[in-house]
């Protein structure tokens, strides 16, 4: 059959939807001529570096991916799954929604929550719970007000609407965001392991429905978009923003349970970035199949629109369903149902070519695996080079710092500023009971922990990376930032599963930028290997950066961690908060004569340049595995991990539910600062009740783990070495309250 529409596209149309002048030729030599204008844009956008991977995929592929857990592996399926017991298993993943947030924060951020629930629950597993991780610059600067107004804003009330809680997440500032805010959107699910929909396309001749909403303008070539840098004129890139609706996605969700109750599907994929031409590729792609599409079969919300603009429209709330030959009726029933579209566009073929038709006419003929990741797409292996910074960084040295004299005041700052404040402002939009299962919303945890209901079990989950530790050090700021994950289910009572990673870089072509990149790749493997953590699935995001007159400027490197945990008995949940007056204090883990790349090395002395925290992976390892015990025994009624801000946090943070306080005595071997706020790795602090103190003693010394006795829980009075850093009402007003006045400052 004769392609129409088949004025052939030309290399400069080629090079301005994305595509390389090499990469137009290897698709004229994929199929024997030249595309036409259509098929161009299916390659660009196919071939983009947010559907293809073609810039990070042989890194990728290191990653880990066996664990004890594993139902459904890195790459198999729109998403990982772990094994839960109780014939249930948990999909779980974490996509990137940079660079729409970045020019429509609202928009941005509410459609990287629909995005992410869709696909958990293509995959037939009902959402339970959302996590975020977002990260903006300057927080004095108008336009990162704007931003984290918009963005909180977004989730929350695409979230809220759709009624899946949100039970955690991460907000951090830094100069290097202001331009390029950071939002990825983490989502985990519960499916019955033999009801697993699959997204292979299979049974030449059955039916391919497109489900859901009408397809619009918003968000064409958008998987493109998400490709190149934040500019000047990005602004001009608006129609790239998706619109979302989360009324139309709740119903989705009912439809689609309903559907996977039912025998009449044979694979379905959400229709995310670029839309119909990535869902159908991709389908056809994994199962070995083709199909023809019928665009003018596609419902749409405006008239007349181009065979190109139907395929890559990123129009939310939208599935490809293939359906067994025969149960058509029962599809549109149940779609009908829900006052939702369900129409049938085409059919599997026998072929290894998806063919697009507009009103008979054949628009464009490419065969299905020379677009995906995997098949045809190309795989670059890109040059890297250590950045003269590094060496620098590592310059630093502790004695190049006086300590200050009145480590109160240090204290109170450190309460104040941006990223050890209270996330209150930002939490207190999203709603953490819709639903029932949320656990820890009056029990303060490490992790966010959700309710497995009618089991013994709860799932407890994560998002974690400190970016400036990765900065300073890729590989070794990664391994923190899986073993933080991993210390936080620990910390909750909980065993460490599996992950999923957004990987958020600068530019892929910048030597330095791609160094960092593979550093993390390093990094994250090993880490990953030594917790038995594998790697269920993620999302990379390239170009995160401002090119101002030429320069490039990259945001930190973020490989934020996304991870779950299974805690067998729900009743040993464990909680952070301390419980009474008289416990007794200890920190589990050896504490360092260290402030290197800490908060209070970077806000209060105002020293960028240091190396990362001490870390030692083992000895992390062997902490986290005398707090299970630990837990496990009941030895401990609080756990909460040494983090951001150091010891003087953590105690704040475990003071302040019930409003007590705490009288600890610091480490005469180690600078006061340094124990107090330094950030070493390896940490977490408990409380023990007197009566269980000889046990626990004898617990700890049969471990080998260092271990010190800090002091006790008082009333309320905050003491440190016998000085009187106030109470804890009004360190807690300060500490509640500090995001919330910078941000509404003018």
């Amino acid at each position: 059959m004769t392609i129409t529409h088949s004025k052939e596209a030309t290399l400069e149309q080629a090079i301005e939807l994305g595509l390389r002048a090499d990469e137009f030729s290897m698709i004229k030599t994929i199929l024997g001529r030249t595309p036409n204008f259509t098929e161009t844009a299916v390659y660009s956008v196919m071939w983009s570096e947010h559907c293809s991977y073609k810039n990070s995929i042989l890194w990728l592929k290191k990653l880990p991916k066996d664990g004890p857990h594993m139902l459904v592996k890195a790459g198999e399926e729109n998403a990982g799954i772990v094994d839960i017991g109780d014939g249930l298993g948990c999909v779980f993943k974490i996509e990137s929604h940079n660079h729409p947030s970045a020019l429509e924060p609202y928009q941005g951020a509410a459609t990287g929550v629909g995005g992410i629930n869709r696909d958990i629950f293509t995959m037939g597993a009902r959402p339970i719970a959302q996590l975020n991780s977002l990260r903006f610059g300057n927080i004095d600067k108008d336009r990162t007000k704007w931003l984290v107004k918009g963005v909180t804003k977004g989730i929350g009330d695409y979230g809220n609407a759709f009624g899946i809680p949100i039970v955690g997440g991460e907000v951090f500032f830094d100069d290097s965001y202001n331009t390029n805010p950071l939002v990825n959107a983490f989502s985990a699910g519960i499916v019955d392991v033999k009801k697993i929909i699959s997204s292979k396309a299979q049974g030449p001749g059955n039916p391919v429905f497109i489900v859901g909403s009408a397809t619009g303008k918003d968000g064409i070539a958008g998987a493109a978009f998400a490709s190149k840098d934040i500019t000047e004129d990005s602004a001009n890139d608006l129609p790239s923003v998706q619109v979302g609706d989360p009324f139309m996605e709740k119903l989705l969700l009912e439809a689609t349970m309903e559907l996977t109750q039912t025998d009449a599907i044979r694979g379905m994929q959400d229709m995310g970035a670029a839309g119909i031409t990535c869902s159908t590729c991709e389908m056809s792609a994994a199962g070995n199949v083709g199909m023809d599409i019928h665009l003018d079969r596609v419902p749409t919300r405006q008239a007349n629109m181009l065979p190109y603009e139907i395929l890559l429209s990123e129009s939310q709330e939208r599935m490809l369903v293939v359906v067994a030959k025969g149960q058509e009726q029962k599809v549109k029933e149940i779609f009908d149902k829900w006052d939702l579209h369900a129409e049938q566009i085409g059919e599997v073929t026998a072929s290894d070519r998806v063919r697009y038709f507009m009103n008979g006419e054949l628009v464009g003929d490419v065969p299905a695996q020379s677009l995906v990741l995997g098949g045809g797409a190309p795989q670059y292996q890109r040059e890297y080079r250590e950045p003269a910074y590094y060496q620098e960084y590592k310059k630093f040295n502790i004695d190049q710092i006086s300590q200050p004299n009145d480590l109160k005041a240090v204290a109170h700052k450190m309460v104040q500023y941006p990223n050890i404040a209270s996330k209150r402002w930002v939490y207190e939009q999203y709603d953490s009971m819709v639903g029932t299962k949320t656990m820890t919303t009056n029990k303060p945890s490490d992790a966010g922990v959700v309710n497995i209901k009618g089991t013994s079990k709860a799932l407890a989950m994560t998002v974690d990376c400190n970016s400036r530790y990765v900065h300073a050090d890729p590989e070794v700021g990664t391994m923190i930032a899986v073993a933080e994950a991993a210390r936080n289910i620990v910390c909750s009572g909980g065993e460490p599963s599996a992950i999923t990673n957004c990987l958020n870089f600068g530019n892929p072509y910048n030597p330095e930028s791609y160094w960092q990149f593979v550093g993390a790749i390093k990094g994250m493997s090993n880490a990953c290997l030594k917790f038995e953590t594998p790697v269920t699935g993620g999302n990379v995001s390239f170009y995160n950066q401002t090119v101002t007159n030429g320069v490039e400027v990259p945001v930190f490197p973020t490989p934020t961690i996304g991870m779950i945990g299974i805690i067998e008995d729900k009743d040993t949940l464990m909680t952070l908060d301390f419980k009474q007056k008289g416990d007794l204090i200890f920190v589990v883990g050896e504490s360092k004569n260290d402030i290197a790349s800490s908060e209070y090395l970077t806000s209060y002395h105002g020293i960028k340049a240091s190396p990362a925290p001490y870390f030692n992976l083992d000895e992390e390892y062997a902490m986290q595995h005398v707090l299970k015990g630990l837990i496990k025994q009941e030895l401990v009624n609080a756990v909460h991990d040494v983090s951001d801000g150091g010891i003087y946090i953590a105690l704040v943070e475990m003071s302040i539910p019930r409003d007590l306080g705490f009288d600890i005595v610091t480490d005469s071997e180690i600078r006061e600062d340094a124990f107090l706020f330094g950030e070493g790795q390896g940490r977490a602090l408990v409380t023990v009740n007197e009566d269980k103190e000889s046990e626990f003693l004898e617990f700890m010394v049969d471990t080998g783990v260092s271990f010190t006795l800090l002091g006790h829980v008082t009333k309320g009075k905050l003491m440190v070495d016998d000085e009187h850093y106030g109470f804890i009402a009004e360190v807690k007003n300060l500490y509640n309250n500090a995001l919330a006045i910078k941000l509404e400052q003018n």
